[in-house]
């Protein structure tokens, strides 16, 4: 019985907040490992695209509740994720046309395209506080538990209660859509071999009529939708502070970086290693080590190894070897 306790408390603190995280930083690691393979820069705006998209889906999420349209259990910005994702699109096209294009037609080294999208970056994160301001904006309705602890430990008469979140479901089974979606589109579709064919070798697929402008255009709109959906899942979950989304930046960074930049499935695996990584770090493993050692074994201290407020220093660590021990990643990507 209490090797059962100790794996509900497992599964309640560290194994689906580990996968719902991890969904959310492999969405956004997708967009970054996609503008890098493509477009062959690093964009450090990423995480203000997130910002923005999330943004545009709160305060359209606050006008269908203002309007009693709802999602009945699960969350009303669902249905205000499409026009999130469009709005966030039709700005990253824009910003391309008046600000990217000139450095691209330039030949400019990727080390100016960086330091372009740290201006834009700070331009995004300026915009989306202005309008929706500094603080926290908790915008999750519907039903709130898939199971509720208390159910849990009436129906199995456990000492411990599961309890998993409708936001934590809802992150899972979006971004395995969503993630299957981009795979079978780069795979099977003439576009997305486009895409694939002028990320391996640039010359040869312009050489091949392949069109850069529509190529560039479609990866904006990926990488768009890609952050926005990343975003609001992750908003949903914990809860939406513009300044959070920039400080998410290092994390996603590190998950495409350890995967393998330019690899798809590199920066999925990549989010969930980072993800559990944080999470088994900071977490206090006390309760979990009391129920399987013996009461006279029972730790005193929290067992700890590193407090919450430092989880991104894990990611950084991580992204610190592994760009000296395996620079392209663990899916071999381009190097860094």
């Amino acid at each position: 019985m209490d090797i059962l306790n100790a794996l509900v408390v497992f599964l309640n603190f560290v194994f689906v907040p580990g996968l719902a995280y991890g969904a959310q930083l492999a969405l956004g690691a997708l967009g970054v490992t996609l503008i890098y393979g493509i477009l062959r820069f690093s964009n450090f705006a990423h995480g203000d695209t997130m910002a923005l998209g999330t943004m545009v889906t709160i305060l359209f999420t606050w006008w269908f509740q203002s309007m009693g349209i709802s999602f009945g259990v699960l969350p009303t910005a669902l249905l205000a994720l499409p026009i999130g994702i469009a709005v966030t699109a039709l700005f990253v096209l824009g910003t391309d046309r008046v600000v990217y294009r000139f450095y691209r037609k330039q030949k400019a080294a990727p080390v100016i395209l960086v330091m372009v999208s740290l201006g834009v970056m700070f331009v995004m994160n300026g915009i989306v506080r202005l309008i929706i301001g500094v603080d926290d904006q908790n915008f999750v309705d519907g039903s709130r538990f898939v199971i509720a602890a208390g159910d849990f430990r009436e129906m199995t008469g456990l000492a411990e209660g599961l309890a998993i979140k409708t936001t934590q479901v809802v992150t899972v089974v979006t971004a395995l859509v969503v993630m299957g979606l981009l795979f079978w589109f780069l795979q099977k579709t003439r576009t997305g071999k486009s895409m694939r064919a002028f990320s391996d070798n640039e010359d040869l697929a312009l050489l091949s009529g392949i069109n850069p402008d529509r190529v560039v255009a479609v990866t904006w709109i990926i990488a768009a939708a890609l952050a926005t959906i990343a975003g609001v899942l992750y908003g949903l979950d914990k809860s939406f502070r513009p300044f959070v989304y920039f400080q998410l930046l290092l994390p996603i960074f590190a998950a495409a970086i350890v995967g393998g930049l330019g690899s798809p499935l590199g920066a999925i695996a990549g989010g969930f290693l980072i993800a559990f990584s944080e999470v088994m770090v900071t977490y206090a493993w006390k309760k979990v080590v009391t129920y399987l050692v013996p009461e006279s074994m029972a730790p005193e201290g929290l067992l700890q190894l590193m407090g919450t407020d430092y989880k991104f220093a894990v990611s950084f660590a991580i992204l610190i070897l592994v760009l000296i021990f395996m620079p392209t990643g663990l899916f071999k990507g381009k190097s860094v």
